[in-house]
């Protein structure tokens, strides 16, 4: 085999070799791509390295291999079902409590599915191998849990962290927590606005408002507006007006002209 031989075949191999690798890389990435979802471009965006996101996320799937994770009994899916309702109902009278509870809950599942409940971010990395599409729910929730407990959360605030960790509670959970049609009954109730009220309700439908849409004014107004069109016996009608008001005016007239008549008798 000549030296040109060689060379071209070394460099096919090389060639070979390096499609291999790339496709084998690629298929890893479209692989945690499809399992980790959204997760993937948040690790990469914050490691600022695809490389180092996708290590991350393999080491993630490592320990959560090691898990021994469980399913819940029909019995334990029933009680939290139970438990969110109550949940959602004590949100109406009492929205920060309500919060801290169904963020108790969610810890207290997330254990009971067999995962570790101690450090946060832990905890976040371990759901995001099986439950990246709910993920960020939970981020959020989390924040404005934590935003509530220094006083910074509104009413509305408080709503939203509930229906993030609904979405969490759902997923662990294996089903709705809640029958359907009901699941923001409780909490809509909970943040009725201003225009809601029945003062606002009374003062858009006061009978003033119905009398001023038909006050003789009105009535008048409307009697009058044809008045402007020419030769109608209407107009007839306003000149007659008009020759009465000199009609009755022309005493006054005579009167004062008779005056000197009678001094020049």
């Amino acid at each position: 085999m000549s030296p040109i031989a060689v060379i071209v075949l070394i460099i096919v191999i090389l060639v070979v070799i390096a499609a291999v690798l790339f496709g084998v890389r690629a298929s890893r990435r479209k692989q945690l791509q499809k399992t980790f979802g959204p997760e993937y471009d948040r690790v990469v965006a914050d490691t600022g390295s695809r490389a180092d996101a996708e290590k991350e996320l393999r080491e993630r799937e490592k320990r959560h291999a090691e898990l021994e994770l469980k399913p819940l009994s029909p019995e334990s899916q029933a009680r939290y079902a139970a438990a969110w309702e109550e949940v959602q109902i004590q949100f109406v009278d009492s929205p920060e409590e309500a919060v801290n509870r169904a963020d108790e809950l969610v810890t207290q599942l997330i254990a009971e599915r067999g995962y570790p409940t101690g450090d946060y971010d832990d905890q976040v990395a371990n759901l995001s191998v099986d439950h990246a599409r709910t993920l960020g729910h939970y981020r959020d929730a989390h924040a404005i849990s934590e935003r509530s407990r220094n006083g910074e959360a509104s009413t509305e605030d408080l709503r939203q962290a509930l229906v993030h960790y609904r979405s969490l509670f759902a997923d662990l959970l294996g089903t709705e927590p809640v029958k359907a049609g009901t699941t923001d009954t409780a909490t809509t109730a909970g943040t009725r606005t201003a225009a809601d009220t029945p003062e606002t309700t009374t003062a858009t439908s006061t009978p003033n408002t119905a009398t001023a849409a038909g006050t003789p004014a009105a009535s008048a107004a409307s009697a009058n507006a044809p008045t402007t069109a020419p030769g109608t016996p209407t107009h007839r009608a306003a000149d007659s007006t008009d020759d009465d008001t000199r009609t009755s005016t022309a005493p006054d007239t005579d009167d004062a002209g008779s005056r000197p008549d009678a001094t020049s008798r």
